[in-house]
């Protein structure tokens, strides 16, 4: 079998150049190296069509910062969250024409030949009153928060074939149809949070959860993409926080075979196939040590026995940053150097929170997060967005 080499990508700057000096140049069938990378690029906007229309003018500071930092990285396959979705496809064509394929401040410009994006449920009527607010048709009664539909959608990019009619969706999976849930619960009552007429119709996903298989020579590597909601806007009931954690234990269960109760768009039951390559990525909104997650969420995935931890994607500028912004990261207990999401010093602060997390079926050989220190090169494109672009590389 064709060695495969599999990178996905979010390091800083410095060891980031040495990294991609090192990869295979041939993408042709030849290719032995891969990589991947996941990247909340906030590319959200405040009403339907207006990131389209803010896309084609091809102008736009933090678009052409968000460019960059995906030139420097030079993924093979990468998973953008936060981009509004569009039906037809506009809005990623002119950012892949008018940014990504233009060369960003001397980089050069970069080429993805396959893409797949698809509805999601944010901003999606759920038809009933989600937040008990008595109000019917707000955002927050959406299967997703969102004004309109798609807003913080997603996309996968990718230079490999995708095969996008072996994709699986679990958009309309429900919330009560999985076994164990942890439902919210209003703590003066004990009652549950939502009525049975919002439990009949909840979508467990808040955005959606994609099984995107991508062909690599010989091999299929399953993309396995999301983006669950935070674990926060809510109340003592935490019912973002509960539904944060049942959001990341679908692909725990997922990978693990043992989920005949999980159904896709398709009615299509069960899970991963055994023995099946497979990557984790995404804004999964849960550190492993810190901020307001629910019972270790982040965890179902990093210690889940078919994940490969044998890495975590560090960075020189989470450390600085952290060192030099105080506030809450002085209380955390996580390691700075591992954060990829920068929320504020006296909110959360910054947080490990997004993945890319490899099957045991892949040998990892490097990873990083683009969070280059100040004065690095690099420093003052992360200005574009409040998350890190992550990367890894493994081998089979």
């Amino acid at each position: 079998m064709r060695k495969l080499c599999l990178v996905i990508a979010a390091c800083c700057f410095a060891h980031q150049e040495s990294s991609a000096s090192g990869r295979n140049a041939d993408v042709g069938d030849g290719q032995t190296t891969v990589r991947v990378a996941t990247f909340n690029i906030s590319f959200h906007r405040k009403s339907e069509g207006l990131l389209k229309k803010r896309l084609a003018s091809g102008k736009g500071l933090n678009f052409s910062r968000t460019a960059e930092i995906i030139q420097r990285v030079n993924p093979d396959v990468i998973l953008l969250n936060e981009f509004d979705y569009d039906q037809t496809g506009a809005g990623i064509a002119s950012f892949e024409s008018k940014f990504l394929a233009i060369g960003q401040n001397g980089q050069p410009p970069i080429e993805f030949q396959y893409r797949f994006f698809a509805p999601v449920n944010t901003g999606v009527d759920s038809g009933v009153d989600l937040d008990d607010d008595g109000t019917l048709g707000t955002p927050t009664d959406a299967f997703g928060y969102g004004v309109f539909p798609g807003q913080y959608g997603m996309v996968v990019l990718s230079k490999f074939p995708i095969e996008s009619d072996q994709v699986r969706s679990f958009q309309k999976f429900l919330w009560k149809d999985m076994p164990g849930a942890v439902w919210p619960i209003v703590p003066q009552t004990g009652e549950p949070f939502y009525s049975n007429a919002a439990m009949e119709v909840f979508r467990l996903s808040s955005k959606s959860h994609w099984d995107v298989p991508i062909n690599v020579g010989n091999n299929t590597i399953h993309l396995l993409a999301s983006h669950p909601t935070p674990p926060a806007f809510d109340g003592a009931e935490d019912r973002n926080g509960k539904r944060n954690h049942d959001e990341i234990r679908l692909f725990a269960d997922y990978i693990s075979g043992d989920c005949d109760y999980l159904y896709d768009d398709k009615g299509d039951r069960g899970g991963l196939a055994d023995g099946s390559h497979f990557i984790i990525v995404g804004d999964q909104n849960a550190d492993p040590n810190d901020g307001d997650s629910h019972r270790g969420a982040a965890k179902l995935l990093i210690d889940h026995p078919l994940v490969n931890s044998s890495f975590t994607p560090r960075s020189t500028g989470g450390t600085k940053y952290s060192q030099l912004q105080g506030g809450k990261n002085d209380s955390q207990t996580g390691d700075p150097s591992e954060d990829t999401a920068d929320f504020g010093d006296h909110n959360v602060g910054n947080l490990r929170i997004d993945y890319c997390l490899p099957s045991r079926t892949l040998k990892v050989t490097g990873s990083g997060v683009f969070w280059p220190a100040p004065g690095e090169d690099g420093a003052g494109l992360v200005k574009a967005t409040d998350h890190r672009l992550v990367w890894i590389d493994v081998e089979k």
